[in-house]
């Protein structure tokens, strides 16, 4: 009689919290996934029992699932255009905000000399070079745009092999490609700390391209979700975001 009850009171328990336990899903741009596992485990030492599920991709992917119904609650983009695109398609129900200011960084696997900065793509010692698809990753949108501005994009462009996020472009630059133009915020991560400024990596001069600002927007009145948008723009979000070598807004 005893057992019976206190596995009665077991279940009872565990059915208590799951009705208390809750999960939202966010759809990110895969340059943010790097701080993303510090972002939630911040979030959750205020709210434990909201389950924090990402969809990564690039933003203009992400953005394509959203507008056929993809079931998600909040969307953290790489720039502001998608997020602008979604409001004004009345999918949106918040004006995007701006969480982060990105930047791009030249990245090899091998030690290289960075001198010369973007240039040294012309070299021909260079024939492979990673880059994010600028028609559907706002990072390989500011990577054209830099390549454009220093006026060697005709000159490089049959060395270009282009991923379909920046997640991918670097992936791309350890596996196969020479040299890539990724993310910098990649070069944080836990698993790339071996590789080091100015011999596997240099930021690219910010000069070259629009400041890639990375906007954010709620598409569900979710309770949960409004937390965690809201905590995007805490000084505890800040602070992990700029170990993770973005600028702040």
């Amino acid at each position: 009689m005893i057992f019976i009850v206190k596995r009665l009171f077991l279940i009872l328990l565990l059915s208590f919290f799951s009705l208390n336990a809750s999960s939202i899903n966010i759809a990110v741009a895969s340059n943010v996934s790097y701080a993303m596992q510090d972002l939630i485990k911040e979030f959750n030492k205020k709210f434990p029992d909201i389950k924090v599920k990402v969809i990564l991709g690039s933003s203009g992917k992400l953005t394509t699932q959203i507008t056929h119904g993809a079931p998600y609650q909040l969307f953290i983009s790489a720039d502001m255009t998608y997020p602008d695109a979604l409001y004004k398609q009345n999918i949106a129900i918040t004006k995007p905000r701006v969480y982060a200011l990105g930047s791009l960084a030249l990245f090899s696997k091998k030690k290289m000399d960075f001198r010369d900065g973007i240039y040294m793509l012309n070299t021909p010692n260079i024939s492979s070079i990673a880059i994010a698809n600028p028609k559907t990753a706002p990072y390989g949108k500011a990577t054209k745009e830099s390549l454009l501005n220093a006026k060697i994009y005709k000159n490089i462009k049959k060395k270009l092999v282009y991923s379909e996020s920046a997640s991918q472009t670097l992936f791309f630059a350890l596996s196969a490609t020479d040299i890539a133009i990724v993310a910098k915020s990649a070069l944080y991560s836990k698993n790339m700390k071996h590789y080091k400024r100015d011999q596997h990596w240099q930021e690219l001069n910010p000069k070259l391209y629009t400041p890639i600002k990375q906007g954010m927007v709620l598409l569900e009145q979710n309770i949960d979700a409004r937390e965690f948008y809201h905590f995007l723009l805490s000084d505890e979000a800040k602070k992990i975001f700029k170990n993770y070598g973005y600028k702040l807004p």
